[in-house]
């Protein structure tokens, strides 16, 4: 399984971005063996519109099978969720913090 993260930095230690469409980087973590492939996001964190949708097509390009964020706005998540990408929202504190929580509730702890 493969989680996307929207980040304001480029490691687990980073801070969760609230904003998806313009978080700074995106964190996708391989549950299956645990390695983080960092994707620049900058691109769309200065665009005038349409960066929810961008973002949301990068991480459907990335094979992620949930995305983990402070807030996805309605158009992100339409494409996301068309995609069959699962997302949750209000998650704050570090990258680490909020993986290990959804890895938690995904096993029903």
């Amino acid at each position: 399984m493969k989680i996307a993260i929207s980040s304001n930095g480029k490691n687990l230690d980073s801070q969760i971005d609230p904003r998806f469409g313009r978080a700074a980087y995106i964190l996708v973590v391989d549950l299956a063996d645990e390695t983080v492939e960092v994707l620049e996001n900058l691109e769309n964190a200065n665009a005038f519109k349409g960066a929810g949708i961008q973002a949301a097509s990068t991480v459907c390009d990335c094979g992620a099978d949930v995305l983990l964020t402070g807030f996805c706005g309605p158009n992100a998540f339409r494409t996301l969720a068309a995609a069959g990408v699962k997302v949750v929202n209000d998650m704050s504190g570090t990258v680490r913090d909020a993986l290990q929580e959804f890895k938690n509730c995904d096993k029903g702890d």
